[in-house]
């Protein structure tokens, strides 16, 4: 491999124009097609397989019309202080906004607060249900603009009016925070480089990568129902890797240049060394990114698959795109240990023989091996405590900024109606192989009815042929709590009763329910996916370090890190600490996919360090080096570049915990705490504490093993022996004259 990207690195070097040409057409291309392509809202919502998906699916077929998958609103009213919503001239305000919003074109149905009995017992509160027959996603503009005119009609009468569910669904802002990260970004790059265009490079790459995969995403995005959150996932994955990957082709650039290499070569050998690296650390990422696809859940599929194209386009600019712009700046790249006239003069940094950090790190931990090992440990294990109370959900509007109309009307609602009647819970009654649909009925109804934690119980809905009801259960805890996901087991426990007595089948379903199965289904997924990406992943590295227990370490030390950083977001997210700093409103559950999605990424981009690093130490171990001082050198010439890598990662990550949509917020505060944590603790401190323990048996490989695996060639030997074909030819021309 090695030789085939070497050779593809001096190509994009020679034909830069060519290179650039290409990258700059599949750019146009995206943009044109992002820019004509529909708005993409939120990714529609399903989960195969769960009894809350089937219950949905049955009312589709029996209630046809009912568009039980509808966007929903609720309008809810309050009266001013000292008055009731009985009162005449509330009464009027209520009933002339209910007529308005029955007037939508998308309209299927709104609730009149009186005639439903929608009002509290105090008299203070009333709600409207409005229905819609398209999903919160395609409602169009219009319908959005009509339900928020309606209300702000209402307020001039002197209600308190806000609106809740999902036909007013907000557009996720990340904030300036976002461009502070990259900031943040191109500040590291210019202290490793010490030059402002090579610092640029990696920018100005990853920028074309994010723009070339958002733009395709955004432009695929009404075909194949993909959510504006899918997008903002792959900017955030799409810029870390692509200032990654550029970085460590650059950085390999510059140390070959400073070996005495012409520009050209260098470019070459970059690319065929670090571009290995590049290779198969991008595999290990879309390896866990395609993976999340086993748990079956579409939107996440979608996000795993659409977050792994933008890392593909990431690693091909960096193969080819990188050395192309590196012939075009030419001598504007300074061989490493160099500073642009701009920030040094051109001179020396540092002194050759004065070794740097890394090198210093290095030998630290070679000599107190078994101490670092333990105090990594330990500190991880004490960051892990808070993962044990673990808790998942899913949002609801009671997790939005209180700034929100939808917040506002789910307190108004849990003051008026309890917290309960914010995730009602919707129970199918399937009769059709009953003979008497009608007792089937009742005796649902009534069974339910008794149940502890049960406020009220609607009478049976029956559709037009008989057969199904709908009964609208009110729980008397808020959606999120762990006494409504109890009473969703005991209503479908009940039910293998009710259909022995009565061959009747009960189904629950509704928002809240859904969200119990969705969380359910990744519980029982993550152990197989673990056990795919994990599995894939090491037999990959055996294939790269040609050893057993370098993967080996490298799968128990990214466990370390994702347990620590998933202990990291229980104690903000779901405990409060530092919410405030972090701009937290509301704790509570942890979002239900949130520990599955951190394991995908958080390997993908652990392998990046361990591949980058530990390639170093095996490049030097195979070329006579001792393994202490392989370790060494690997620390030597890459925990520069790692450790600028890590703090980059981190930086874009973290700015997009100032998104005001909490799933983004959380994901990127896990992301960024998480590389922290495998940087600078798993990969700098236990990975070279344990290889120095291990010494010559950390690059053991079965002789059988080491047979049939196939030759990749990270390490650049194939590089080597060209540079020895290439002196004996020099040689033999010499001696006949040439």
């Amino acid at each position: 491999m090695a030789t085939f990207l070497y050779k593809l690195g001096r190509l994009a070097f020679r034909r830069r124009h060519f290179a650039a040409l290409i990258w700059v057409a599949l750019l146009t291309l995206a943009g044109v097609g992002a820019a004509s392509a529909p708005v993409a809202g939120s990714s529609s919502f399903s989960i195969p397989g769960t009894e809350a998906q089937k219950a949905f699916d049955l009312l589709e077929s029996r209630f046809p019309g009912m568009s039980a998958d509808g966007a929903t609103a609720r309008v809810v009213f309050k009266a001013p202080a000292g008055e009731k919503m009985g009162d005449k001239d509330n009464k009027a305000a209520v009933e002339k906004a209910v007529k308005v919003l029955g007037t939508g074109s998308e309209v299927t149905s709104v609730t009149d607060p009186f005639k439903t009995q929608a009002v509290s017992k105090d008299g203070t509160i009333a709600y409207a249900s409005v229905r819609y027959e398209v999903s919160g996603m395609e409602l169009k503009d219009a319908s959005k603009d009509a339900l928020e005119a309606a209300a702000e009609d209402a307020r001039h009468s002197g209600l308190t009016v806000e609106v809740g569910g999902d036909a007013l669904q907000a557009t996720p802002e990340t904030g300036s925070s976002e461009v502070i990260g990259i900031a943040i970004a191109a500040v590291v790059l210019v202290i490793t480089f010490g030059s402002l265009i090579a610092a640029g490079l990696p920018l100005l790459t990853a920028l074309i990568g994010v723009g070339i995969g958002v733009s395709t995403i955004t432009a695929l995005a009404s075909a194949l129902d993909l959510g504006s959150t899918t997008s903002t996932l792959a900017m955030m994955i799409g810029l870390a890797v692509g200032i990654d990957y550029a970085l460590f082709i650059v950085s390999r650039y510059r140390a070959e240049l400073a070996e005495g290499r012409e520009r050209e070569e260098a470019a070459g050998r970059a690319v065929g060394t670090a571009g290995s690296a590049v290779v198969f650390a991008g595999l290990t990422v879309v390896i866990a990114l395609v993976g999340l696809s086993v748990v079956n859940i579409p939107m996440l599929t979608k996000m795993g698959v659409a977050a792994a194209g933008t890392v593909v386009i990431a690693v091909l600019i960096a193969l080819t795109l990188v050395p192309a712009l590196l012939g075009y700046v030419g001598r504007r790249v300074q061989p490493a240990g160099q500073k642009s006239k701009l920030l040094g003069g051109g001179r020396a940094a540092k002194k050759a023989d004065k070794p740097n950090m890394g090198t210093r790190w290095a030998s630290f931990v070679v000599r107190r091996p078994l101490a670092v090992l333990l105090l990594g440990v330990i500190g991880l294990g004490a960051a892990a405590v808070p993962a044990a109370s673990l808790q998942l959900g899913l949002p609801d509007d009671g997790s939005q900024p209180v700034s929100t109309t939808q917040r506002r009307a789910y307190d108004l609602l849990s003051d008026g109606f309890g917290p309960g009647f914010n995730g009602p819970l919707m129970v199918v009654v399937d009769a059709k192989a009953s003979d008497a649909p009608k007792t089937a009925f009742s005796t649902v109804h009534d069974k339910i009815e008794d149940l502890k934690g049960v406020v009220s119980v609607s009478p049976a809905a029956p559709n037009k042929a008989g057969d199904t009801a709908m009964i609208t259960v009110i729980p008397d805890s808020k959606p999120s709590s762990v006494t409504t996901e109890d009473l969703v087991h005991t209503i479908r426990g009940a039910g293998a009763g009710i259909k022995a007595d009565t061959d009747a089948t009960v189904l629950v379903t509704g928002s809240t329910a859904m969200n119990i199965d969705f969380s359910q289904k990744l519980n029982d997924a993550l152990i197989p996916y673990l056990a795919l990406v994990v599995g894939l992943a090491f037999l990959l590295l055996i294939v790269v370090f040609r050893s057993i227990l370098v993967p080996l370490k490298a799968a128990l030390g990214f466990l370390l890190s994702v347990m620590a950083a998933l202990g990291a977001v229980v104690a903000v997210f779901q405990w409060g600490w530092l919410s405030g700093l972090m701009g937290v409103e509301e704790t509570g559950p942890i979002m239900s996919m949130m520990p599955i999605f951190m394991v995908g990424v958080v390997f993908g981009l652990a392998m990046d360090y361990e591949v980058f690093l530990v390639t170093r130490m095996r490049e030097a171990f195979v070329h006579g080096e001792k393994p202490g001082q392989a370790i060494v050198t690997g620390f030597k010439h890459g925990a520069r570049v790692v450790t600028a890598a890590a703090v980059i990662m981190i930086a874009v990550f973290s700015g997009f915990i100032g998104s005001s949509e909490s799933m983004i917020k959380m994901i990127g505060f896990g992301l960024a705490i998480a590389v922290f944590f495998d940087a600078f603790v798993v990969r700098m401190a236990l990975v070279p504490a344990v290889l120095a323990l291990l010494g010559k048996r950390a690059w053991w490989l079965p002789r059988w093993l080491d047979r049939a695996l196939p030759n990749v060639d990270v390490e650049g030997e194939g590089l080597r022996a060209l540079d020895e074909r290439t002196d004996d030819g020099d040689h033999d021309r010499k001696l006949v004259g040439v």
